[in-house]
Order: C-alpha cells, then structure tokens, then sequence
C-alpha cells in the first residue's frame, strides 16, 4: 500500500465534544496537547493505569511523510507496555548491523546487537504515519481516554492548582481546565511560545535533504553511511530500508543550499540516478530539507505545565535520538503523574521528571553535536582531523571507535543518587541503581519463554534470586521469583544483572533499577519504594 492509500484511510475528522456545550467550564486531571506518537504514548500510558485523559490536536489525521524512521530497541520495549510494540516489530524493517564507507571502500562495520537473548531488535525502521496510527488505533480502545481532532489550543493561563485552556474548534472556541497540562506539541510548540519560553542550544547551517523513494533494490536491510561517496563528492549520504519497498536517502547540501530549489524533483532526480543508476527505476514519496538543531527547554516543568518529545527538545536526526528520546520523556513522565494523582508520590516527583529528562536530553544533544561536527566539519583543521580519522580506521580498530556517522540512540542512565537508591553492597556489573533495563529471556511454569520486561508489569517490581519475600511485602508489590514462579535457565538474567542466590532488585514502573540488595530487607524495600517516590 502506497503512503496516499494508507494515509486516505486514518483521516479522522472533527467531532464536537460534549465540553463545548457544558453549562460551566469542565474540569479535566489531565490534558495531553499533541496527538503525534510522544502525547499519544503519554495519553495512552496514563489511560491504562485509569486515569481520565483529554487529548487535542489541532489537525485531524497522521503526520505527512515518513519523517521519524528508526525505532530503538528501548522505544519498542517502551511501545510493549503501549500494546502496539509487535505491531510495529511485525510490519518494521529489523536491523542491527551498520556499515560505513568513505569513497567506494568500506572501512567498518558495526553490531548493535551482538548477542542473543533479547525479545527486540537494535533497531526498526518503520515510517511515523505507520506508528502514529497503531497509536491512534490503541487509543481509540480506551474507553476513558478522549482523542479530539481539529481542537487548536489557543491560549493557557497557568495557575498554581491547574491551568485553563482555550480551545479553538469548527464550531468556535470553548474552555476546559486541568490539574495538568502536558505540552507534546512538537518542534515549533505553540504552548512553549504562550509561556514565553525558548529554546537554548545550536543550530547548525549545513542543509540535507531527505528523500524517501519507492524502488525495488537489492541493498540489505542495514544502515549505509558514506564520507565523501563517488555519486556525491564532498559531502555525506545516508541509506535505510523502510517497509512497502520505501528508502530513506539522505544527502549532505552544505551551507549555502537553497531549500526551496533543493526539494524539487528535477533537482533531486538527479542525484538519485547519480547514486543509483539511471536505469534505476525511483519513485519520490516524500522530499525535506533541513538543518540540525541540538538545543533544549531550560527547564521542562512549568508548574501544572509539563513539556515533553519535540516541544522540550530538538536534536539533528543522524542517531535516531529524536522521538526514541520521546518515547522515553512519555514513559517517565507517565508513571510519576499516575503516582501523584493517585496521592502515593510526594509533591517533588515532577521536579524529578525534569531532572532525569533535561539529563538525558544533554546527553542526547551532546551525542548528536558530536555527530554533526565529524559528518560536517567547520574548520580546516576539523576536516584535516576528520580525514585523517577514516584514513587510520581503514587500518587500526582504536581508529573506527572516533569515527562518527551518527552514535545511535541509547537511554540515559540516571545514576544512583536522587531517586535510585546508592549500592549497599559490591555489584561486579554495570546495571547500576538508575540505568535503564536489560532484557532477559525467562521460563515459566509451564516451560513458555517469557521475557524479564513482560514479567515486570507496570509498577514497582520486586525481582527476587531465589528467595521467596512475597508474604512479608505489602500486597500491592510485584513480586517475581527466580527459580520459583520463574525459571533462568539460560542464566542470562543471572549473567546480565549480577545476581546470585539471595540478591533482590526493584525496578520502578519504568522499567529502570532503582535499588538492589544481596540479601532481602524488607524495611530497606520499603525505604528504596519511598524514596523513588520522591519522599527520600
């Protein structure tokens, strides 16, 4: 199915909402503003831990062009928890090797993913319009989350209890208040412009193009990087497989490119047949032309308003940090407001949204300007130093780890420390009290594979090395026991997290570490809960 034939069918129109004929103004716990995959994935995780959510956006169907393609490992984990994680996996290109090339001569190649034992990939590739309408189908099977198409937000007046929002719609504008008010409105938010806030950090002038093409090729499904190809000399390019026969190319302009001129397919046909051979048979799907930008929010908590995905931070596309980030912003954010509604988070637990999310946002912008910098030196002696970087890495393996096409997205470890809860005890591995999770196949009564992040649910969970804790724990705490309920057989679990005979982790609702002992306490359970709460 072409993208106009798919796309024809997730045009969901204007519908008026039972608000816009309220005798008072109605009342809301949480507003969502932006339907695109992060509010939708902030809007769909709350829905299911039964909150009532309100979700506006001013257009009324999926987004044009396949715009974000690759999907980590960590946001498809995250899209499990959504229930729309094999879809994407199922209808996505998987991939785990790259390849880099200057000229026509490969000088590396890299592994993602270099062991067994994990339900995801390293990566997908999958067009946004694809996952932005399981998004929408997922929604729509939530009886109490409201998804209103063609309803702008025109103006906020925060206050210190919640916010009120003015809606613009075909029928007229009409208001609603909130307790919260999450602003996923995208790069050139209209909410983060309202409180008058900007973005800090750096844009870059160099210019690429993207052309997403129709052809049938035989190029395997791996991410291709080229410094100074035969068919574009001077500059970079980039190749990806996506679903339906689609190819993502990117093409380095340089600084003086004008867009406009640039985006026209007898400018661009050109360089596809360049590449490609003339007798090449290429379909355009979609063409942009764009520039990094590595900058962020200050600050991404504004009292009852609370920034996420694109409208808090930018970063350039090569390492796939953009809505992967975004992903992990709606998974974070999601678990702490269900705690807080639910009156079992002290008044901070926002504030530590903000800390963990701007953290990992520096490190993605730092990833990413690094990036930029190799793939599009700005000096002299940069480009001397770049060149003689490739050169070296034909030859010397220290040389391929300096060489920068794009480090590809990962998730930020948090640390020990603020909501995670320091080590006790001597640990021999890096899954630290703060870092994300690490997959693990598991087995269960019945000897059925099942994976460790499954098993976790989506609250705080004990995990347990053979020690069963569960009569001396409160009754609303997950408890999972290894070599009990659950068997690891393959001892990867037991590999992956250091664990022996005795040794308890609790991971909070997502998914990440937050304490872990060598022999069960309970009252040391119950402190590291609380403080991961914000109470510590």
């Amino acid at each position: 199915m072409s993208e106009p034939e798919f796309k024809a069918l997730y045009q969901y129109g204007y519908a008026r909402s039972p608000d816009q004929d309220a005798p008072e103004r109605p009342h809301h716990p949480v507003v969502v503003v932006g339907a695109g995959p992060v509010g939708l994935a902030t809007a769909i995780d709350l829905a299911q831990r039964g909150h009532p959510v309100v979700v506006l956006d001013d257009n009324d169907k999926i987004s044009e062009g396949s715009r974000a393609i690759c999907f980590s490992k960590r946001a498809l984990e995250v899209c499990d928890t959504l229930g729309v994680g094999e879809k994407m996996v199922q209808k996505g290109v998987t991939w785990n090797i790259g390849k880099v090339f200057q000229g026509e001569d490969q000088i590396y190649a890299f592994d993602l993913l270099p062991e067994d034992g994990h339900k995801r990939p390293a990566f997908i590739n999958l067009q946004q319009y694809y996952v932005e309408a399981f998004l929408v189908e997922r929604a729509g099977a939530l009886a109490n989350l409201d998804l209103r198409w063609r309803n702008e937000l025109c103006a906020v007046a925060p206050g210190e209890d919640l916010a009120v929002l003015t809606i613009d719609t075909p029928d007229g504008r009409y208001e609603v208040s909130a307790d919260w008010v999450v602003a996923c409105d995208g790069a050139r938010s209209p909410l983060r412009t309202m409180l008058g806030q900007e973005f800090v950090g750096k844009v870059f002038e160099d210019r690429f193009l993207i052309a997403d093409v129709k052809m049938k090729a035989s190029f395997p499904t791996e991410r291709w990087f080229w410094f100074d190809p035969p068919f574009h000399q001077g500059q970079s390019t980039l190749l990806h497989k996506q679903p339906d026969d689609v190819w993502r190319i990117d093409f380095q302009l340089g600084r003086d490119a004008d867009s406009a001129l640039e985006k026209r397919p007898d400018r661009v046909m050109p360089r596809l047949k360049a590449m490609l051979g003339e007798n090449t048979g290429v379909a355009l799907e979609w063409v942009s032309v764009y520039t990094f930008q590595c900058k962020r929010m200050a600050e991404f908590v504004h009292g009852r308003i609370i920034f996420a995905g694109d409208a808090a931070h930018q970063v350039s596309p090569f390492g796939a940090r953009g809505a992967n980030s975004g992903f992990e912003d709606a998974h974070n954010l999601a678990w702490k407001l269900d705690a807080l509604i639910n009156g079992k988070a002290g008044p901070q637990i926002i504030a530590f949204y903000g800390e963990e999310r701007e953290r990992a946002a520096d490190d993605n912008i730092g990833n990413s300007t690094r990036a930029t910098d190799f793939i599009s030196p700005k000096s002299g002696m940069a480009l001397t130093f770049r060149n003689a970087t490739l050169d070296l890495a034909r030859h010397f393996d220290f040389a391929k780890a300096m060489v920068n096409s794009g480090r590809l997205s990962k998730p930020t470890p948090y640390g020990p420390g603020g909501l995670n809860t320091p080590d006790e005890d001597d640990w021999a591995n890096s899954v630290t009290p703060g870092s994300p999770p690490v997959d693990a196949p598991l087995e269960n009564d019945a000897g059925e594979r099942i994976w460790l992040l499954d098993a976790l649910g989506a609250d705080f969970t004990l995990v347990c090395h053979g020690c069963d804790v569960k009569a001396a724990m409160p009754a609303d705490m997950r408890i999972v026991t290894i070599g009990r309920n659950v068997t690891d057989s393959l001892g990867l679990f037991a590999q992956r997290y250091d664990t022996r005979p005795g040794s308890c982790l609790l991971f909070r609702p997502d998914q990440y570490l937050c304490a872990r002992w060598r022999h069960f306490d309970r009252d040391k359970v119950i402190a590291a809960q609380q403080r991961a709460l914000g109470f510590g």
